[in-house]
């Protein structure tokens, strides 16, 4: 286990030095864009590196155990219909 950490913080840190570079050329992205990708998905990931933000909603669904409610909230309003026109109606343009 502590060399797959080891292993880790290792990669975090290769990406922390890459990161720069590769930002310059794409305007975002780089750790946060990594982030946003992985513990996010591909949607937020994109989202984030076109200049949007992560919603409080993705925020939380981190979060151990709070983040089933909040999975659980994303789904029901899917199930509902929801699009990302009224998101962005009612959460701003800046999130969706």
């Amino acid at each position: 286990m502590k060399k797959l950490v080891a292993c880790l913080m290792i990669g975090m840190l290769v990406l922390l030095a890459v990161a720069p570079a590769a930002t310059a050329a794409s305007g975002r992205g780089g750790f946060m864009g990594f982030i946003a990708g992985c513990c996010f998905g591909v949607r937020a990931g994109s989202a984030y590196n076109d200049g949007k933000d992560l919603h409080f909603r993705e925020w939380c669904t981190i979060i151990p155990y709070v983040g089933f409610v909040f999975s659980i909230w994303n789904g029901i309003d899917s199930a509902q219909g929801k699009t990302t026109a009224d998101l962005a109606a009612q959460y701003g343009a800046s999130y969706y």
